[in-house]
């Protein structure tokens, strides 16, 4: 079941977004929970919402388990003779770390070269989404992304490379700011050594 928050602000704005009652609740409960186990006062004016508020906000960062990737491409495939890469780069990644559920964040280059079919180009950039917007290791990540798009659209080959910076890394443990992890995986046609370096190449050039 469904439910409309409607926003506080008394200055005539509104803002409703849809979550689970039940769900928001439970998260409630325990994020008020988590608070006091740190230490502070959950009845303080500061903190009276935020239980409320990181409920609603771990269901936005998590929606992706509400998704099916392969039915995005379906709904827009289309029948094409066109034989040659297709490339969208630096499709934003917004994604959280199962280990320490912390964020990490950075940029997928994702390519394909079509066989008979082709999908939107914004169909890509949602299939992201809906594989980041879940708990994730990036390794995995880009191997779904992969994955979905080799079996849905069954094209000669898929590239998919993803560049991120991990919060888990910069925020604690080894505090390194400035590392930036990088993961890719190939099908078919850009296993070749020509094609791989021909994706490289295009997704290294200066963006338009």
């Amino acid at each position: 079941m469904e439910f409309s928050l409607n926003g506080y602000d008394n200055k005539g704005f509104t803002k409703i977004e849809k979550y689970n009652q039940e769900t928001t609740e439970e998260l409630m409960y325990h994020y008020k929970k988590v608070l006091e186990l740190l230490g502070e006062d959950a009845e303080r004016e500061g903190l009276l919402k935020t239980p409320l508020r990181v409920a609603k906000a771990m269901q936005f960062l998590t929606q992706g388990y509400h998704s099916k990737p392969e039915d995005i491409l379906r709904s827009a495939m289309f029948q094409e003779d066109y034989k040659q890469m297709v490339i969208v780069k630096d499709i934003e990644v917004y994604s959280m770390c199962e280990h320490h559920m912390l964020p990490f964040v950075g940029r997928a280059h994702v390519a394909y070269i079509p066989n008979g079919h082709i999908t939107g180009l914004s169909k890509i950039a949602r299939v992201v989404d809906a594989f980041a917007r879940r708990l994730q290791v990036q390794e995995r990540l880009t191997t779904q992304i992969k994955d979905c798009i080799q079996d849905t659209l069954n094209p000669l080959g898929v590239a998919v490379v993803i560049e991120a910076q991990h919060m888990c890394m910069s925020m604690r443990g080894v505090q390194k700011q400035n590392a930036i992890t990088t993961t890719s995986d190939f099908t078919g046609a850009f296993q070749k050594v020509a094609t791989r370096e021909e994706f490289i190449r295009l997704i290294s050039a200066k963006t338009i």
